[in-house]
Order: C-alpha cells, then structure tokens, then sequence
C-alpha cells in the first residue's frame, strides 16, 4: 500500500475509536468521507501517477473508503442504540484536535524575512498596488523611454495609472511623508505582463529594503545583506557582491549565494540609492545618504525548499500546501 494511503489508514482506525457522540461522528464523516475529504484528495493523486500504477492506487483506495465506510456505519448504529448513553464522556480518552489551517508559505517566508530585518532596526510599511507612473518610474530615475515602462512589461489602466512592477514606490512615498533617519522594509505583491511558466507569473512577491540617514556606507549594506542572508539560507551560506546597473541606485550590485551543486545564484540586487531620488522625493540629496535593496520573495522560498515550480505556489493543492 501507498505510503501515504498507509498513514491515513492509521489515522482513521484511531480517530474512529476515539468517536464517542454524534457531534463527533459528523466531524469524522466530513474529514473523511465528504465530498472535499482525505479519501477524496486520495483519489485526485490518480491524474499524478504513471498509468501501471494508477489500477493497484485505485483499488488500495476504494478498500480503503469501504474499510473507512463500515466502521463508520458500525460506529453510527452503536451511537443510535436506544440504551446507548449519548451524552457520556470518557475522560480518560485523548481529546479530538481541531482542524486547523496553515499560513501560506509565501506568508510564512514574508514574516520570517520581515522578522530578520526588524531586528535589525526596520520597519515594515505597504502601499498601494495600484500607482502612478511618477512613483513606479519617474521618481526611481526611469527615464521616460526605458522599456520598462512599455505595456509590454507593465499593465496600465484606462485611467491612465498602473499596477506597480516593483514594491520600491513604497520607499518614494515614506521618503515623501517623513524625515530621515528611516530604516523600512515594503513587502507586497507587483505585478508584470509575463507569461506565466515554471520560474514566471504575471503576480508576485517582492521586498524592497531602505536606509536613510546623514551618513551611511556601502560597508553598512554590506553588512545588512551578509546578516540576512546568513541567517535566512544558514551560517555557512557564501555570499558575493557583483558590480550591476540600476537606475535607483548608484553604485549598484547583484548579490549571489552559493547553491550547492548549481553554484553561484543571483539571489537579490542593492546598491547606494540615487540622488535623483532623493530629489524626486523631496529631501536633500546633499544631506542625505542611504542604500536600498531588493528580493523576490518566490524566488527565495523556491531555494530554500526545494521547489522548481512557481506555480505549485497558487494552484491551491493542498497536498502541497500542507508540507508547510
């Protein structure tokens, strides 16, 4: 029998003994034998297995259900006996655990993140999904003919605005509504016209880092980003920085961890932030220093368990979703 089919087998033989009411009985009826029940999920693994192995899996589970679907009757007639004291509690049994749901993974990688950085002095701050081209483009130094800004790479709305490519309009609006020092971190969903595969979708997730203050330095990002990662992908974990372009930050860099067999991987970019916008967003860019950063959230949590599919992440399977 099937591994799994196996644990749950031993899962329904105790929960079955533990039955002791008619409250109890429905809740087992539902967790096993509804329509969106364990056994039902069972059968939906058919349409996953090689066509040699989907006769042996079917039988494996329909004696399963029909072992499942006989202790429940039993179980039902012996509740029902006239003499059958209904409202009786054997307190030396285990008591029954309550379904419970899980976060997301992508939630749980987003708090973790969100968690490292706060003990580092950040704050974690949102903004709206839906923006202007000034703080998605024109305030991060995006000159007005840069490809990014086609619709070919971003979704405009008949109004003229946009759905943000890049939590980073978060940073323009905190730089416009506070005075320095800052430290903040924006995360939330951006959204691209990509077409959606195993490494692509038109919606995720990313975390855009930001320090301002009178004086900072590179050797401060440096610093920052070394800690993070070490502490998120493990303390051995090998980290490089890697000259780039950006047009929000100057200088700028790529940072690689080391991955095992596949080598070096680009895992987020950073740099000093412009001072165009600095300008853009009001202050004095004479006065005033500061690096930001960013990561995309899938990409991370994909490495660190061992996903190959962005997808797995929203098709809402809860034999994949339960793993976490």
């Amino acid at each position: 029998m099937d591994s799994q089919l196996a644990l749950l087998q031993d899962e329904v033989r105790e929960a079955i003994a533990r039955i002791a009411h008619a409250e109890s009985l429905e809740l087992f009826r539902v967790t096993y034998l509804g329509k969106k029940g364990k056994l039902t999920l069972q059968m939906q693994r058919l349409k996953d297995l090689a066509p040699e192995e989907r006769r042996a899996f079917g039988a494996d589970v329909n004696r399963l259900k029909n072992e499942v679907q006989q202790a429940f009757d039993a179980k039902t007639a012996e509740i029902s006996r006239p003499n059958a004291s209904r409202d009786s509690v054997d307190h030396t049994l285990p008591g029954l655990r309550p379904p419970v749901g899980r976060l997301h993974p992508i939630t749980q990688t987003i708090r973790e993140i969100s968690a490292i950085f706060g003990r580092l002095g950040f704050e974690s701050v949102t903004g709206p999904e839906i923006e202007t081209e000034f703080h998605n483009f024109t305030a991060l130094n995006i000159p007005p003919d840069h490809a990014s800004r086609d619709d070919v790479d971003t979704f405009y709305t008949e109004s003229g605005h946009l759905l943000r490519t890049q939590t980073s309009t978060v940073q323009v609006r905190v730089m416009k509504s506070r005075k320095p020092p800052l430290r903040v971190i924006a995360p939330g969903r951006v959204y691209r016209p990509d077409t959606v595969d195993a490494s692509h979708s038109f919606m995720f997730h990313q975390i855009e880092g930001l320090m301002v203050d009178g004086e900072t330095t590179f050797a401060e990002l440096k610093g920052t980003l070394y800690l993070f990662l070490k502490e998120f992908f493990g303390p051995k974990t090998k980290v490089r920085f890697r000259p780039h372009f950006f047009p929000f930050t100057e200088p700028s860099v790529e940072v690689d961890i080391s991955w095992g067999s596949r080598g070096w991987l680009e895992i987020l970019g950073a740099g000093s932030v412009n001072p165009r916008v600095f300008d853009a967003a009001g202050y004095d860019s004479k006065r005033v220093q500061g690096f930001a950063f960013g990561l995309g959230v899938e990409r991370i949590a994909m490495l660190r368990h061992g996903i190959d599919d962005i997808r797995h992440f929203y098709e809402n399977d809860l034999r994949f979703l339960e793993q976490f």
